[in-house]
Order: C-alpha cells, then structure tokens, then sequence
C-alpha cells in the first residue's frame, strides 16, 4: 500500500458529526492532510481551515493555477469550520472569507481582513507595491484560504513548460478532460469497429459524445487560434515549438492557455506586462466579455477602467471594496480619504481641548475620548438588540483614528530653453539586421512641440526607430541630424543595468550631478523612493525602486526632449499617474513606446505606426487605432 492509500485508510476512519467520512470524502481528506504536511514542509503553518481541489487541478493539466509555490515562510490563519458549514461552502459560487490574517517572512501584509468575491464579476485588486497583492493571488491559488470545493480556479503565474510541442498544441492539450474524453471516445469507437456492439459501449459512447459536445470540444482549436492571434502570434508563430520562442511569448502562451481554460475563478498577475499595445486592446476587448469570476492585478489604468466591475483596494491591510471601474474608484476613495483626514483633525482638536481645560495628560485624554466613543457604540449597539438587528457582543472594540499615511509620488521635469527647429530627424533612413530590413528609407522627425507614441506590433522595430534617434545604432544608409545643445533623456525598460549598482541612490545622483545629499534626498523622496531605501546599494533595490532611481537621474538631467521606451514597466499606478502629469506638464518634446493606453490619452500623444518597413502618422486618434486593431482581427465592438 503507498503512502497516500495508507493515509486515506487511516483518514477514513475519522468521524464528522457523528458520521464516518465516505470513501470519497476520506480520499479528499487525505490529500488536504498530504498538502499540509508540504506547506509545513515548505516552512509554513496552517491554522484554521484549509481546503484544496486535487481533482480540479488534474482537470486543468497541473502547471498555472494548481497549487501555486509560496517560497517564502507564511503563516494564513482563518476561522475554523464545522462538518456542516464545510458542506454548505462546498456548494457556493461566491467566496467569503472573513477574519484572515496572512504573515510573510514575519511581517504582516493582512489583519483581520474580509475577501469578498461575487460569482460572475470582474475585480481589479489595486494598492501600492510590496502590500500583498500578489502573495494575496498565491495563496488563492494554493487554496490556503477556504475557497469553496466547486469553484475551480487558475492562478496564472505566467511560466510555462520549455519544450518543443507547438503553441497551439500546448493550449489546446492544456484542457485535459478534453484529451481524457477524446482518448475514451476513440478507444469506445475501436471496440465497435472490432465488434462489440454491447449495450454498455454504445451507451458508454453516447454519454462521452454527449460531454464532448458539451463542453465544446469541437470548438477548441478555433478557440484557441483567437486567442494566440489576439495576442499576437501569427499562423506561422502558432506552429512553432515553445522552446523557440523568447521569454516574453511563452509568457503569452501561459496566458492564452489560461483564457482557453475558462475556469470558474481566473487570476491574473499584470497580464500586460510583456505584451505590445495592439495585444493589449485586444486582451481588454475580449475580457470586457469574460463571463466567469475574474480577479487580477494590473498597474494599467485604461485596462482597469474598460475590464473591472468593482475595485478591490488593499489599504493598511484590510480589503476595502468599490463598486465600478478604477477611476470611479480613485473618486470615491478620494472623498473617503477627505472624510478620514476631516475626522481625524476633529478627534485631536477634542484631545487638545481635554488637555488644556481637564488638565489631563495626552493618555488620560486618549483614553476619555475612547470611553465615549465605546459608550456611544454600545449604546446604539444596544438599540439594535431591541429591535432584534444585533448583539452588543457583535460591537468590536472602539480605537483612536490614527494619522493617514500618504503615498505621494511626482516626477517633475525642468522647464527647458525652446531650442529652434529642427532639433532631432531621420532622414532617408535604412536598417536592418542582416537580411532582416525593418526600415527603408525613413523620414522622421521631432520638435519642442511633440508629443508621440510610437506604435505597432512587437517585433516591427519601435524600439530600433528610438535607438536611432538616440544614436545608440546607426543606420545602414542616411543620417540622423541632431541640434548641437540638444539635450535628450533617455529612459528604457533596461536603463535600470545602467546604474552603477555598487553606489547607493544618493552617492550615484551625487557623483553624477554633483548635488548636496539634502538635494538628492528631496529628488528621491519625490520619486516615491522610502527613505530606508536611499543608503542601499542599488544593486539590492527591487526593480520598481532602481526604476525610481533613473527616472530621478532622468530629471536631474534637464533633457529637452524625452524618449521613452515603456516607462510603466516596474511602476505601480499610482506613479504611472504621476508620470502622466509630469510628461503632460513638460514644456519639451516626448517621444514613447508604451502599452499604456492611460498614458498616451493622458498626454495627448499622437500616434504613429510602426509597418511596410515606415513610420506614418495615423489619421485618427487611440479610439480609431484601437477600431482598426479589433477589426483586422475579426473582433466587433
């Protein structure tokens, strides 16, 4: 006997509620007693309730979504359930668990917060970095809190076996009750072919065709092309083998084969991340349409106010809820964030006030001020009970408002000299990469006055057109023409490898600026960099915060003109809004690539495509481009 079966053995002989577990349950008790025994084994605990799907994960071929990894040492405690409400959670569509606390490597990133998710709606979970949204999604997925047993969920950690099957293969073979009913209806089909024309087989057949139709099965490859070609594989790049793809497209078949599977509860991580502005329009198109559970992180605000339903924020963690998209969101947290600090201003104007005429010291006043607070709850706590609506016991314990912490972040760039036109052009510009030819004979130029996007999708040289006008390349016939005290600011997804990692933020802006370390405090401090951050060496920053450092670098620098080649990536929204309104408040030129639909509306780029080997300007503006992306791929609005 292996050791599961005899864990399962011994399990089943357990009673719940007076009653031996049946042989299935005993078996489902048994792998939850084997997957706790691996997250103790991991270096977590468990406390409270745990409840894991083994089966459902089969269904969804293992990989994303089944039992994500939480490296880190955690501990997740929640109310413990009875036989009978386990039952009844088993059964629910929505999940509700009140009361959790989760702990990483020692600190706490959740207290006594409530998770609320309603079947069918769509939630963006937003807050500042580092806060737990992500660990919040893992553990999720892990089903470390008591999800309900019939909602199948898939967390999409966005990695991806790394071998030669084909892209459309390993999305479709990803639904492996399909591959199992398949197999069964050829095997079936076989015996009647060799004469077994039984009652049981010719029954057995009907029932697997019967759930083959059902689920679609017909319908799957053509399913899953559209996704693939939404997100930008071409028919060709469909039957190409994974392991020749590039980081970033296997990425992308990780989250085609997370769309394809449908579950009850998808959860994705920054699902546009990685991916060009044309594949995200058409995630956002198809997603408004998702008609399961969705709950994800994104720091693209123009996504989140197209795809999200409701707003989870994660705020000194407890989980705050908000009906609508994100800026409906940013709206009503601002006046709850305006009535906070209101009542926070009352509350130490009255502990002033017992201060100076009671004669009590700051203490004595705090805890008067709570004894009131505390009798005026209990008694209206105790009008409730009168009219049977609640128990003065249900009346938690009353506590001071404390001072709000801000997150405050503002990149602010010099007002530049106007300098005369032109300033920065390509003319007559030819490159390519061997036989690879991505432009011919280019004209393209830039002024004080622009503001562009650069668009098209990946792999048509948006990238290579910014390298020539920084003169990082150089073209393979024509010149680039540039004003003699132009000065550019340079800013890529890579200008974090170009830090000195060995010197801290304020010895490499000193060193590079020769600045006052107050100066170069105050310049870190704008850029949301915390103060414990300011001695690290860089090489120990997380990417958001080495991002900071360069965006700093790049506003020290007093450019003229901007270039920019995905400045969101590693920023949170809250600084992504910030950029916004500092490049929308620069007096110079801004050239960018970007996926960040909210950023190029912010800043009232005008768009240019990337195609045919040029870059022209498109007659229309984003909502256009936008049309025009949908319908070359067969989508309506």
């Amino acid at each position: 006997m292996s050791d599961d079966e005899q864990l399962a053995a011994e399990t089943a002989t357990l009673a719940v509620s007076g009653k031996k577990l049946t042989k299935k349950d005993a078996k489902k008790a048994a792998k939850r007693a084997q997957y706790e025994n691996e997250i103790r084994a991991m270096g977590g605990t468990v406390e409270g309730d745990v409840q894991i799907d083994y089966d459902e994960q089969e269904r969804l071929g293992g990989g994303i979504g089944s039992g994500a990894a939480l490296g880190d040492q955690f501990t997740v405690a929640t109310q413990a359930r009875s036989g009978k409400q386990q039952e009844q959670l088993d059964n629910e569509m929505d999940i509700k668990v009140e009361n959790f606390d989760i702990q990483a490597q020692g600190r706490t990133l959740f207290s006594k917060a409530t998770l609320t998710i309603s079947h069918g709606r769509r939630y963006g979970l937003v807050g500042p970095n580092g806060m737990g949204k992500t660990t919040l999604l893992k553990h999720i997925g892990a089903r470390k809190l008591p999800i309900p047993g019939n909602i199948d969920l898939l967390y999409c950690e966005q990695e991806i076996a790394v071998d030669a099957t084909s892209a459309i293969d390993t999305v479709v073979k990803s639904d492996k009750r399909r591959l199992a009913l398949l197999e069964e209806q050829d095997a079936l089909t076989k015996r009647l072919e060799d004469g077994d024309a039984s009652v049981e087989v010719t029954e057995k057949i009907k029932e697997v065709s019967d759930e083959l139709r059902d689920i679609g099965a017909d319908a799957a490859e053509p399913k899953a092309r559209r996704i693939l070609a939404g997100l930008g594989f071409s028919e060709a790049m469909q039957e190409k083998a994974v392991q020749d793809f590039s980081g970033g497209w296997r990425m992308r078949i990780s989250l085609a084969r997370a769309l394809f599977l449908e579950p009850t509860l998808l959860m994705l991580d920054e699902p546009t991340n990685h991916l060009d502005l044309n594949a995200v329009i058409w995630l956002d198109h198809y997603l408004q349409s998702w008609k399961k559970t969705l709950l994800m992180v994104s720091h693209d605000q123009g996504f989140l106010d197209n795809v999200c339903t409701d707003i989870i924020h994660l705020n000194e963690q407890k989980l705050d809820y908000y009906k609508g998209n994100y800026t409906l969101f940013r709206k009503m947290h601002e006046q709850k964030t305006r009535e906070q600090f209101k009542a926070y201003e009352t509350q130490q104007k009255q502990l002033v006030a017992l201060k100076k005429v009671g004669g009590k010291s700051s203490k004595q006043a705090e805890e008067e001020l709570k004894n009131r607070a505390q009798n005026k709850q209990n008694k209206q706590q105790k009008g409730k009970k009168t009219h049977g609506m609640g128990d003065e016991d249900d009346a938690p314990p009353v506590e001071l408002l404390q001072r709000m912490k801000q997150y405050t972040v503002k990149f602010l760039f010099p007002e530049p000299e106007k300098l005369a036109a032109p300033i920065l052009g390509l003319h007559g510009v030819s490159f390519g990469y061997g036989k690879d030819v991505l432009f011919k004979n280019v004209d393209f130029g830039v002024d004080m006055e622009s503001r562009i996007a650069i668009v098209g999708p990946n792999g048509v040289g948006k990238s290579t057109i910014l390298k020539l006008l920084m003169g990082k390349i150089q073209p393979t016939s024509g010149e680039l023409r540039k004003h003699r005290q132009l000065r550019i600011g340079w800013f890529d997804q890579h200008a974090n490898e170009a830090l000195n990692g060995e010197q801290s933020p304020i010895e490499y802006l000193i060193t590079k600026f020769q600045i006052d370390p107050q100066d170069a405090r105050k310049q870190l401090g704008t850029v949301g960099l915390p103060g414990a951050a300011h001695t690290v060496k860089i090489k120990d920053l997380s990417g958001g915060q080495k991002s900071r450092v360069a965006l700093a670098e790049l506003s020290l620098g007093s450019p003229d003109i901007l270039i920019l080649d995905e400045p969101t990536n590693n920023l949170d929204i809250e600084s992504i809004h910030a950029l916004a309104c500092g490049i929308e408040a620069f007096g110079g030129g801004v050239v960018m690539v970007t996926h960040d639909e909210r950023l190029v509306r912010k800043t009232n780029c005008q768009l240019w495509v990337v195609e045919n080997q040029d870059i022209c300007e498109i007659d229309g503006d984003f909502d256009d481009y936008r049309k025009e992306i949908l319908d070359a791929l067969g989508e309506t609005l």
